[in-house]
């Protein structure tokens, strides 16, 4: 079920993006829509609901969403945040394969953790996020973090299909949780650590 997850994000993604010409009017909904449930989320549910399967979409009659529909909407949302602006560059990329060109989300967090004038404000909000149980305050954190990535780091390819699939694990278990937030903290230490050494050597 996860790699489903990644798989749907990714072609939503892609068919947002229309090989360079994107649907503004979808993108700009997504980014004023904070979850799947807002008014202005409707715009974009077609290409979700074309994306997921059968089991994968809310039934219920009081009309929450499932763990899929949160984890790929909240992904595609932080794409169009990271998008807008930026019409020379697709800001989604695989971070794993053979034709990895991305970074994990907490990879390119970490990349920004390098910069020692920003260290002490990243690890103020990563930190909290990582020790945080709550879906909603997670999601919350992580939408800040858009912002700062897309700030400084514009073009950046992220792998937006792969944060899905974590926001997915978030959900469905405390165990699964717990492991989205060690692979989280080992995205976002361990790519620093090896920089600084790197930055180090070349002083």
């Amino acid at each position: 079920m996860p790699s489903e997850v990644k798989k749907a994000t990714g072609q939503i993604i892609r068919t947002l993006y229309r090989n360079g010409n994107p649907d503004k009017a979808v993108l700009a909904s997504l980014r004023n829509a904070p979850t799947i449930t807002s008014h202005r989320a409707e715009m974009v549910w077609p290409v979700i609901m074309a994306n997921l399967d059968e089991n994968q979409l809310s039934h219920a009659q009081n009309g929450a969403p499932t763990p899929e529909e949160v984890a790929v909407y909240t992904a595609i949302r932080f794409y169009a945040i990271h998008q807008q602006g930026n019409n020379d560059a697709f800001v989604y990329a695989s971070a794993y394969g053979e034709n990895a060109q991305g970074e994990t989300f907490f990879g390119a967090l970490g990349n920004l953790r390098g910069n020692e004038d920003l260290r002490v404000a990243m690890d103020r909000r990563v930190q909290p996020l990582l020790a945080t149980t709550n879906v909603s305050g997670v999601i919350n954190s992580l939408s800040h973090l858009v912002s700062i990535l897309k700030s400084h780091s514009l073009a950046q390819k992220i792998d937006y299909a792969l944060l899905a699939q974590d926001l997915y694990g978030l959900q469905i278990s405390y165990e699964q949780a717990s492991r989205v937030r060690l692979r989280w903290g080992q995205q976002y230490y361990s790519v620093k650590q090896a920089k600084s050494e790197g930055e180090n050597t070349n002083d």
